[in-house]
């Protein structure tokens, strides 16, 4: 095991994915959704670590002030779920067992969910100030043009009178969101 792996497995930040640097089409196996028990996802992942499992447990990092004291966190972008990829039955049972799972559920379209992972993990990356993003209401579905995450698809919003990308999980029905210039956005037909 890795010395990464490791590190993570005895409680420093895990990875948000696993294995690290593989591509969300490349791993392989069921993609599963499960609902974790309140604050169990990264020790979830943790035990998926030294299983061997593949994972994705997308997180930001949030400021909290209490007083005059601040900190800074990183949490699950969706609290409550972490998204498993399970080669096999045994896997997912596995999962199951570490009695941190309340639930799985099954995802109908498989293809649709690693798309929105991989535009999830894109918008991770491009190192952009990501939020939560609840409720997600009808938007215009729309495309970026030009910068770090050119040609990704998704919603546009308006929040306190700004401009924000929005990339859903539908099976979720939560998602991510950055601010944007919306001169950088094109309507998709």
């Amino acid at each position: 095991m890795a010395q990464k792996t490791v590190e993570a497995a005895k409680g420093l930040e895990p990875p948000q994915v696993w294995p690290e640097n593989a591509r969300m089409e490349d791993i392989s196996g069921l993609w599963w959704v499960a609902h974790t028990k309140p604050r169990q996802e990264k020790s979830l992942v943790r035990d998926i670590l030294v299983s061997g499992g593949a994972y994705f447990l997308p997180m930001y990092e949030a400021t909290r002030q209490s007083g005059r004291r601040r900190w800074k966190s990183t949490l699950p972008l969706f609290a409550g779920y972490v998204f498993l990829c399970c080669a096999d039955e045994d896997h997912r049972l596995a999962a199951l067992k570490t009695n941190r799972i309340v639930r799985f559920v099954e995802v109908p379209d498989q293809k649709q969910l690693v798309g929105e992972l991989s535009a999830i993990r894109r918008l991770l990356q491009s190192r952009l100030a990501i939020d939560p993003y609840k409720s997600l209401r009808n938007g215009t579905r729309c495309r970026i043009r030009t910068g770090p995450l050119q040609g990704m698809e998704g919603k546009v919003e308006r929040r306190s009178g700004r401009s924000r990308f929005v990339v859903e999980v539908t099976i979720l029905g939560q998602g991510a969101s950055v601010e944007i210039d919306a001169d950088l956005l094109e309507p998709v037909e």
